[in-house]
């Protein structure tokens, strides 16, 4: 096992290399630059869009713009948010910080590519559902079905992976640890929370995520905010610390800026998921009238993800000062720099969200996961099998030992990444055509308005 272990981790570095992260930022840059940086622009539109209490109620679709940004927020928002960006740090160093950021901004356009392409060519399955995301764009748009098949095939695998058995794992490690709970009795209560929620299919995720989410995410940020106003007189210097190692080697575990870049950029986008084809899918299924509404709204998730959720937990980090304690490992870095700042109410802080954030994690790649292997099995028994397997996989993942599992889900969620870039890049045109022709709507509704 451990061989196959070291194997795999051979080839996860070799997929999430140098080539694939430039292309990652790459596309990003290319649609900002196409888009005329939309996502600063219009950034406010797609805020109110988001959070309006007036949702679109009448278009094509299963669930409201708000509840596909959660549903989407809900895989996204996990233990990446706390323990990724804890490794960014141990392993790039303070400056890996800036560097999230930087990709975060180019993903924001990516993240609005995805979901333009997505609603322009999801489809409706044999019950009537929306189904959509980088397949469909691939076979339809793209004219590439073999590209579908291909991220479908990695999608519906990696599920399994990175959106179950680890965040399972997590849970079930935290429960441990902090409240002596066994491994199978957290596994028991997952599978029997997930199970009546992914069950339900998408509408019943949709609802569950939309109360959820904002509560999760909500208690993270308050319990940073009290850190940082507590300690106010440590943030610029936390801030100084950022700017000034994103541009140095040091601190870094490669002693190079490159080392920096690098780590700053892969988990930035390992946490927003931006490029990676997953949001799409949830994107599909929101009630719209045109694609470029619902892309505005995709495009926050970004900015929760990464600039407020993400954003906390590095600046936490570097102000308590833990990270350049070689002794503390990534996945407790967050947990040991809250209880330094917050004393011993800290670390239960940082359990209860990540607790949140990785069983939240659970019910987005569920859908996910689902959708992927609807791709290629039309069959609704399938689905429902396939359903079935995934809820109850959750077992296996908080009670056993699943290395080798996270880096199989690592290299795949990598292969996710190549077929939709590609689609990103080649179907560019038709993701500004569409922009137009929402921002031609947008100025005859404001008209109307007025």
């Amino acid at each position: 096992m451990a061989q196959i272990d070291e194997f795999l981790s051979q080839v996860s570095d070799i997929v999430w290399g140098v080539p694939l992260l430039v292309l990652l930022v790459g596309t990003g840059i290319y649609l900002t630059i196409r888009l005329g940086v939309l996502q600063v622009r219009s950034l406010p539109y797609a805020l109110k869009l988001a959070f309006s209490r007036n949702q679109d109620k009448n278009s094509d679709g299963d669930i409201s713009h708000f509840q596909a940004l959660m549903t989407a927020s809900a895989a996204t928002v996990g233990t990446g948010n706390i323990v990724g960006v804890a490794t960014a740090v141990v392993l790039g160093g303070p400056g890996a910080i800036l560097w999230m950021w930087v990709a975060g901004f180019f993903g924001m356009a990516t993240k609005y590519g995805e979901a333009i392409l997505a609603v322009k060519y999801r489809v409706k399955d044999s019950e009537g559902n929306m189904a959509g995301g980088p397949m469909y764009y691939l076979e339809h748009g793209l004219k590439q079905k073999w590209l579908g098949v291909l991220f479908a095939v990695f999608g519906a695998l990696a599920a399994f992976g990175i959106g179950n058995g680890t965040q399972a794992k997590a849970v079930a490690d935290l429960m441990n640890s902090t409240f002596s709970v066994p491994f199978w009795v957290t596994g028991i209560v997952l599978v029997i929370f997930a199970g009546l929620v992914i069950l339900g299919g998408i509408k019943w995720i949709g609802r569950v995520t939309a109360f959820f989410v904002p509560i999760m995410a909500a208690f993270y940020i308050a319990a940073g905010l009290i850190v940082m106003i507590m300690n106010i007189n440590l943030v610029p210097e936390a801030l100084g610390t950022i700017f000034t190692y994103a541009f140095s080697g040091e601190a870094a575990a490669g002693g190079t800026i490159g080392a920096v870049i690098r780590f700053g950029v892969a988990r930035g986008l390992f946490s927003n998921e931006a490029g990676l084809g997953s949001a799409p899918i949830a994107a599909a299924a929101a009630k719209t009238d045109l694609p470029g509404r619902q892309a505005l709204v995709s495009m926050t998730q970004v900015l929760i993800d990464t600039f407020i959720v993400c954003s906390i937990t590095g600046i936490t980090i570097v102000m308590s000062g833990d990270w350049q304690d070689g002794s503390i490992d990534a996945g407790v870095l967050t947990a040991s720099a809250f209880g330094t700042l917050l004393g011993s109410a800290g670390p239960y802080l940082v359990t209860f969200g990540l607790l949140f954030f990785a069983t939240s994690t659970i019910l987005g790649w569920g859908y996910y996961g689902e959708k992927c292997f609807q791709y290629l099995f039309k069959n609704p028994t399938a689905v429902k099998a396939y359903r079935t397997v995934f809820v109850l996989f959750i077992f296996v993942g908080a009670t056993a030992s699943l290395d080798v599992i996270w880096t199989m889900a690592d290299v795949l969620n990598g292969l996710m990444a190549a077929p939709n870039l590609i689609g990103l890049i080649f179907l560019s045109g038709v993701i500004i055509l569409e922009t137009k022709r929402f921002q031609e709507k947008a100025k005859e509704e404001r008209k109307e308005a007025s």
